[in-house]
């Protein structure tokens, strides 16, 4: 399959409002999004209880969601919560509402 055109998001997983940040990317928002519930997705968000989607942006292609989320895993920690909160004001998780 061509990389290219599989499409990715990149996601925001947290702990609570304005709580410690998880930045990833995936193929499968939603297989992924159950793998950090179960505690299976990454270590970092087992250990620190990140299991709210608090933000996700699909993108056309995988190499350019690759691209974003390490653009955004760069940013300072306030420019994080200014990016979930334009969507998503309340921390919301927004899992049911995405799939």
């Amino acid at each position: 399959m061509d990389r290219e055109a599989s499409g990715g998001w990149v996601y925001i997983m947290a702990d609570r409002y304005r709580g410690t940040m998880y930045v990833g990317v995936t193929a499968d928002l939603a297989q992924r999004i159950h793998q950090h519930r179960t505690g299976t997705g990454s270590d970092f968000c087992a250990q620190y209880g990140s299991k709210q989607l608090v933000w996700a942006e699909r993108f056309g292609s995988i190499v350019d969601a690759i691209a974003q989320e390490k653009r955004i895993k760069r940013w300072h920690r306030d420019w994080k919560f200014e990016l979930v909160e334009k969507a998503n004001q309340e921390w919301d998780d927004l899992f049911d509402s995405l799939m």
